[in-house]
C-alpha cells in the first residue's frame, strides 16, 4: 500500500477530493493521511498530489506486518504475558524485571 501524509491545508483538501473521486483506490483515510492501493492508479494519484503540493505531501510504501514472520517468539510471548498481567497499572519495565521477557532497552536496540 501507499501511505500519503499531507502537511498543509491545501494538500489535505486535495487529498479529500482525490479520496472522494477515487474511492476504489483508497484503502483507508485518517484525516490528514490516507492509504492507497499499491496499483499504478494509486501511484498516479499519490504522485499527482506530490506534483501539486511538493513537500507538503509525503508518500511512503508500506508493507503488512506479519507478527509470526516479523516478530521473534520472545516479543510475541512478552506481549501476550504483559496483556494478561494481574495489575494493569504495572509498567512494562517493572513487569519484566526478573523474568526471561526482553527488557525495554533490549527491545529498543534490536531491529525487526
Amino acid at each position: 500500500m501507499l501511505l500519503i501524509v499531507t502537511y498543509s491545508q491545501a494538500a489535505r483538501q486535495t487529498l479529500r477530493n482525490v479520496c472522494s473521486s477515487h474511492e476504489g483506490t483508497v484503502v483507508r483515510r485518517f484525516g490528514r493521511a490516507a492509504l492507497f492501493e499499491a496499483t499504478e492508479l494509486g501511484a498516479l494519484l499519490a504522485l499527482r498530489l506530490r506534483e501539486k503540493h511538493g513537500g507538503d505531501v509525503q508518500v511512503e510504501r508500506t508493507e503488512p506486518f506479519n507478527e509470526f514472520a516479523d516478530a521473534p517468539d520472545a516479543v510475541r510471548e512478552a506481549a501476550a504475558a504483559y496483556e494478561n498481567r494481574d495489575a494493569t497499572s504495572t509498567p512494562y519495565a517493572k513487569f519484566v524485571a526478573g523474568t526471561d521477557h526482553p527488557s525495554p532497552e533490549r527491545l529498543r536496540e534490536r531491529e525487526l
